[in-house]
Formats: C-alpha cells, structure tokens, sequence
C-alpha cells in the first residue's frame, strides 16, 4: 500500500452496498478466524447492523435495533460486543460523534483518519503515515507519548458540498 491510502471513499448514487456490506463482513470473519476471535452470533449482528449504512450509529440506536428484531439485549451486551469489535479492529470509535463505524481494512494494524461529513455524517476513511508521521514527530518535540492517532476531520462530502 502507498503511504497515503484513502481506504473508503464517500460512496457513490451507484454504490453497490449489498456487495459492500457482504465484502465488510468476510474481511472481518476472516480476521477473527486468522487472529482466533470468536464472532458469536450477537457481536456479529452488531457488526452487520454497524455496516448497514456508510453513517456512524450510536450504541443505543444498535440497542434499538436488536430489541426490534426480538432481541432481549441490553446495553451491558451492546457495550461488550462494541468493546469486542475495536479491540478486534474491525469497528472504529468515532470519539466526537460518540458512534461507531466498521474498519475497511481489519487486516492492516492502523489509527485512521475520517473524513466525516457535518451534513449528512457519512464517514470516509484514510490512512495516511505522513500525518501519523507528523504527529509522532511533534509529540516527541514536547516528550509526549502518542497512544493511538485516530484523525476525525469534519467537513463536507462531495455530494453535501454540490448542494
């Protein structure tokens, strides 16, 4: 991979999502497989129901969801589940939204950039080193020790921008 990567992209009228969200979750039952994690039937609901749109969705509106479809979930499980998910890294913490977003590329170790979109709150995400690289190098500057460099950058997509 190059060193700036955008890893999803905004997704298009033309967006084919059944295939993007059948691909999202072969990547993610493979990188459990590989890394010997277990995606029990609920973790695994909550991952489909986190990639059902290309928006963030809260943990409550996840609660929501699985009580709708008969589920007897409370939040403890929904809690759990997500806590699974990131540590596995195959879901993003969107810490300023406080929601959650699926990883595009659970197989690569990465912080990520989002792009996140104040209109409509579509999520793109990037992976770009120079900017982990920058960061890295300032907090040295300043003896600070980086523990994760997760980027949130709110803006408008190129759909919400042409409006």
């Amino acid at each position: 991979m190059t060193e700036e990567t955008v890893l999803s992209q905004f997704p298009s009228p033309r967006h084919n999502h059944r295939r993007c969200i059948a691909d999202a979750m072969a990547d993610a039952e493979k990188h459990c497989r590989t890394h010997g994690l277990r995606l029990t039937p609920i973790r695994r609901r909550v991952l489909e129901l986190i990639w059902q749109d290309h928006v963030p969705i809260k943990a409550y509106d996840l609660l929501s969801l699985l009580q709708q479809e008969g589920h007897k979930a409370a939040p403890p499980t929904v809690y759990r589940a997500l806590d699974f998910l990131i540590d596995a890294g195959v879901v993003h913490r969107l810490d300023t939204l406080n929601a959650f977003v699926g990883c595009v590329d659970p197989a690569t170790d990465h912080s990520g950039q989002f792009f996140i979109c104040t209109q409509c709150q579509m999520v793109a995400e990037i992976r770009s080193t120079s900017i982990g690289q920058a960061i890295e190098k300032e907090a040295v500057k300043v003896g600070f020790r980086v523990r994760s460099r997760p980027m949130e950058i709110p803006g408008l997509c190129p759909r919400c921008a042409n409006h």
